[in-house]
């Protein structure tokens, strides 16, 4: 397979196989799943649920079990920000304890009180904190790992005939609040959750179950994550805009989980691109190279970006950021997925490894092209392939050559 169409589809199927050969080779890591010795499993879930896109609007959804887990272990399962520096191979290790109790829903049975075992799912969604579940299946869950582009790896999986929730929920009040008020759009909800500082993964868990707004629908996972991220940023993107530039070009840089990050602040208005470079034998770019872009400007994203959800979760870090420093600024951002990164662990090591490049010490440059020389001595992607696909540095030169013309 070519490399742009496999670094595009990332498993979706867009080649028309039955089955994508790269997920398939990671069969062999089965043998780290738990086994699951009978009908039924019991222990704290994270709270956490999953609702899938296959078959849509008939989706599989249900809540994500680790069996015998405690609660002050539950949660990290959970917990992205909490995984920087472990091997991958432990990251899908602990992932896979997450066993998916799963029943078929329709889209438009979120307006619905008669599925119990939705009713069930909602509670476990409100939940701030783990809640002891245990789940009966109608045969032993079968033992397979997931993997995906934008999901957490998951455990084995299995068509659920029962589960109960061993104690009540504990729901922030903020969330009780946006729950019950069905005049709220999803848009809006979704918002103040987020202002309220409650967390994407509660935030996505509340809108995938159909939880939110006015015409209340189920939402595979995969997209409310994205649509979380997304909704997120252009609250965001208009609060920034407000705000006077940065004053200085900064350079900030971070590796997480294979994926090299540098994120480049440019004095001018707001306007966001990013650049993923995948070297060789990364996860999906097989043994070829592969360059992608998208921007936006001012007026923000028109259309859904052509790099998918890894769009919405780098620039989210970059606006909360610039919302906590109080300034606007061009921000440039080049994502080079390396051979280390030889997993799909999700759309979340992105969003985390951004979050954590922007936390470290960013080097300070009086011109660009220094940035772009200090820049380019980190990446292993030649300079003059990301740099013909990189719009806002051109305009950015452009631009200042104009504005010394003009002061001569």
């Amino acid at each position: 397979m070519k490399a742009t169409l496999c670094v595009k589809c990332k498993g979706k199927g867009l080649c028309g196989r039955p089955r994508c050969p790269i997920l398939e080779k990671f069969k062999s890591l089965q043998s780290i799943s738990p086994a699951i010795s009978g009908d039924s499993v019991f222990g704290a879930s994270p709270p956490a649920l999953f609702v899938g896109s296959y078959g849509y609007p008939r989706v599989s959804a249900g809540p994500l079990i680790p069996p015998f887990a405690k609660e002050n272990e539950a949660s990290f399962l959970e917990d992205p920000s909490g995984w920087g520096g472990m091997p991958i191979e432990d990251i899908i290790s602990m992932r896979s304890r997450m066993v998916r109790a799963n029943t078929t829903l329709h889209v438009k049975d979120a307006g619905k009180k008669e599925n119990p075992l939705l009713e069930k799912a909602r509670e476990l969604a409100l939940s701030r904190t783990p809640v002891d579940t245990e789940a009966w299946f109608f045969k032993a869950p079968k033992q397979e790992l997931k993997f995906d582009a934008v999901l957490s790896p998951m455990g084995p999986a299995g068509l659920v005939k029962n589960f109960e929730l061993a104690e009540n929920p504990n729901v922030p009040r903020k969330v009780d609040y946006l729950v019950y008020d069905t005049d709220a759009l999803a848009k809006d909800a979704v918002l103040e959750l987020y202002k309220g500082e409650v967390s994407g993964e509660q935030i996505t868990r509340l809108l995938s179950i159909g939880l939110l707004g006015k015409e209340r629908k189920i939402v595979p996972t995969r997209w409310s994550i994205t649509a979380v991220d997304d909704m997120a940023g252009k609250e965001l993107a208009d609060r920034v805009k407000d705000f006077s530039w940065v004053s200085d070009i900064k350079l900030f840089s971070g590796t997480h989980f294979g994926n090299h990050f540098e994120v480049l602040f440019l004095p001018r208005a707001y306007s966001f691109e990013l650049i993923e470079a995948w070297l060789p034998r990364a996860v999906w770019s097989g043994e070829s190279s592969w360059l992608g872009e998208d921007s936006e400007g001012l007026d923000g994203k028109k259309q859904y970006s052509s790099l998918a959800g890894g769009y919405y979760a780098a620039r989210l870090p970059v606006l909360e950021y610039l919302t906590e420093i109080k300034k606007q600024a061009s921000v440039f951002v080049l994502r080079e997925i390396t051979p280390d990164y030889w997993a799909p662990l999700g759309v979340w090591v992105v969003r985390e490894g951004m979050r954590n490049a922007l936390q470290n010490p960013p080097k300070t440059f009086e011109s660009l092209e220094a940035a772009v020389a200090d820049l380019a001595g980190r990446v292993r992607t030649p300079r003059d392939e990301w740099m013909q696909q990189a719009k806002m540095l051109s305009d950015f030169r452009f631009q200042t050559t104009l504005d010394s013309f003009f002061k001569i």
